[in-house]
């Protein structure tokens, strides 16, 4: 059909001649790698490695459908410089569900707990140099508890209407790529739902 495009049924990927790893740390590890390219060129490429992360678009939704609350937390992002406000977010350990983590990360650093959990999207925030994926989860009918983030974390919580968080990313307020991918996203579908 014009227009359309289909899905390639097997996805080509690099052949890896050699992979050395020149930096191990407790976030992630960064390696070197001798790859033949899937057109056949040969390249060298440094890659961070890293378990892959859970982002929660925590939403209270209870009282307004139409307009709902969202979980947004500040705190200082030192590669960035500067302290940004963001959606609850962390690292998977290794070998942990997506799932589960998003659980995890949502009450050590919000308190919250939700009733309901569902995928909302999968992405790759920077797939040039980064091997990290992002996994979003929207989560529902949130339970307010204690919080208990890290010792390195200082997290301020903030309620924000969805309105007013696009009202944030639109005049250059919101500055993290997975707040602005998972609210832009999420408005969109809750929009798409009140015209059908």
């Amino acid at each position: 059909m014009p227009g359309k495009t289909k899905a390639k049924a097997a996805v080509a990927t690099a052949t890896v001649l050699s992979s050395e790893v020149v930096y191990q740390g407790p976030l992630f590890r960064v390696t070197h790698d001798k790859i033949i390219e899937p057109d056949g060129q040969r390249n060298d490429r440094d890659v961070i490695r890293h378990n892959g992360s859970v982002v929660i678009l925590a939403v209270d939704n209870s009282k307004n459908r139409r307009d709902p609350w969202i979980v947004l937390e500040r705190q200082y992002r030192h590669a960035a410089r500067r302290y940004l406000w963001e959606l609850p977010a962390g690292k998977l350990e290794p070998g942990e569900e997506p799932l589960a983590g998003a659980k995890r990360e949502l009450a050590e650093e919000t308190g919250y707990r939700a009733r309901k959990w569902r995928p909302l999207v999968e992405y790759y925030p920077s797939p040039g140099f980064l091997g990290e994926s992002m996994k979003v989860f929207l989560a529902e009918g949130l339970e307010a508890g204690d919080p208990h983030p890290e010792q390195d974390e200082q997290i301020e919580l903030r309620l924000v209407k969805l309105s007013e968080l696009l009202k944030m990313i639109e005049k250059g307020a919101i500055l993290d790529g997975k707040t602005m991918t998972s609210a832009l996203l999420y408005s969109r579908k809750i929009g798409s739902q009140r015209k059908s």
